[in-house]
């Protein structure tokens, strides 16, 4: 059962159109992988799920569980169970990490919050009072993005460049979280051009031009890109390379 599903969704910025009568349906409780060489509009579409300030005004409809979302606004959508993981975490100045991670948490325990912080490998008792400011560098902040998700358990959430500023050993507990949030039933969406995080995917889209041109198992995916994308005068040619192939 798809718990979202995307209708000939059709997106323009600046008279550009950016996503093209895409269609989609996320199956309840899988983890997919939205692939696609830089610019196919990517995190477009996971910007416009959301209904960020600037993605609203599109032709097409988007459901949950059935039911339009597209006259709600980015509040009603989080409350929802749809949530959006940054490519570039934002920073908050003077905001703790006790405060970020505990503010839309189900469990707002302390047990809790600690074992958050440590499915990502981070010590709880170095980070819990730090603020999520310009003093943890990019990967640190995302690791903490994504343990304050792990807190929310949303029921649809969105990653986008999950991989980006992240070291081999973080990646892998960036890894364990998603398995954690797949098994608390979560749909989870990653957004990539990474083989590695491809891999963790159960089921696959392919975006170029702003469509989705085809869709199927990772492995499927895979073998498109190195056999059937053949050149076009699209600036943006997806080749085996872009998603860290040799």
């Amino acid at each position: 059962m798809g718990i979202v599903e995307i209708k000939d969704l059709t997106l323009k910025l600046n008279d550009k159109i950016i996503l093209n009568q895409l269609s989609a349906d996320f199956w309840e409780g899988h983890i997919h992988a939205i692939v696609g060489p830089n610019g196919a509009g990517k995190s477009t579409l996971a910007s416009t799920i959301m209904g960020l300030d600037g993605y609203r005004d599109f032709e097409g409809d988007i459901f949950i569980d059935g039911q339009s979302i597209k006259s709600l606004s980015l509040d009603q959508r989080a409350r929802k169970g749809i949530t959006l993981g940054w490519q570039e975490p934002a920073r908050y100045e003077g905001l703790s990490v006790r405060r970020f991670i505990q503010a839309a948490a189900k469990d707002k325990s302390e047990e809790s919050l600690r074992d958050n912080i440590s499915k990502l490998g981070l010590d709880p008792d170095e980070y819990i009072n730090r603020s999520v400011d310009k003093t943890l560098s990019g990967g640190e902040r995302k690791k903490i993005e994504v343990a304050s998700i792990l807190a929310m358990q949303p029921r649809f959430v969105m990653l986008d460049e999950p991989d980006s500023g992240i070291d081999v050993a973080s990646l892998e507990n960036i890894f364990h979280a998603l398995k954690f949030l797949k098994d608390k039933g979560s749909t989870i969406i990653l957004i990539t051009h990474s083989l590695a995080v491809l891999r963790q995917a159960e089921h696959a889209f392919l975006m170029c031009r702003g469509s989705i041109v085809e869709k199927g198992s990772v492995d499927k995916m895979v073998y498109y890109f190195e056999n059937k994308c053949i050149p076009c005068d699209h600036k943006n040619i997806p080749s085996v390379q872009e998603l860290g192939g040799n």
